[in-house]
Formats: C-alpha cells, sequence, structure tokens
C-alpha cells in the first residue's frame, strides 16, 4: 500500500518546516520505503506499518502544536510490492516512447 500524507500544524504562524521536519525525520527513521515531495511524503508498506508512522508523525507535530490538520490518500492494491518506485518508472518509460 501506498499512503501519501501531509501534517501540518495550525495557528502557529507562517512558518511550518521545523514541525514538518521533525514528522518527516519520523517517517525516515521507520525504514519504511517513502520519499518527500514538497507537497506531500508517501510511504510504502503493509496497512498497519503504515498508519502507525502516519500517526507517529502527527504526534511529532502535536508535540508542538495543539492543532494539526492530516490529509492523506492512499493506494490499496494486494501483493503489489515497489510500487513507490515502479508508477514512476512505468510514467517516464511512456513519456520516452
Amino acid at each position: 500500500m501506498l499512503v501519501a500524507f501531509s501534517v501540518t500544524p495550525i495557528g502557529g504562524g507562517e512558518s511550518v518546516g521545523d514541525a514538518v521536519a521533525e514528522a518527516v525525520r519520523v517517517v525516515r527513521a521507520s525504514g519504511l520505503p517513502n520519499r518527500t515531495d514538497s507537497m506531500f511524503t508517501t510511504i510504502e508498506g503493509e496497512w498497519d506499518e503504515v498508519m502507525a508512522v502516519v500517526k507517529q508523525a502527527v504526534d511529532a507535530v502535536a508535540a508542538v502544536s495543539s492543532r494539526v490538520s492530516l490529509s492523506l490518500k492512499a493506494d490499496i492494491r494486494a501483493g503489489v510490492t515497489d510500487a513507490l518506485t515502479a508508477k514512476v518508472e512505468f510514467i517516464e518509460r511512456k513519456l520516452a516512447e
């Protein structure tokens, strides 16, 4: 399963980078395949392990903010592994044709 999520503190001012960095630190420490871009962090694994990491990331932001926003999108597909890179590689091959 792939989960793309964004976790953001609310009400702490304009700059959220420090809190978001702590959430990304949690994801990277999980050992699960992941990728962070300017809007989302995507993580790959089984349901329970991925959701546990998302909760830990939310908790990291909640440690510095009394209110947290979480946006999450999941691609749940049994039997698929390495979707984090395979999906992008497929599109890149199509664009190269």
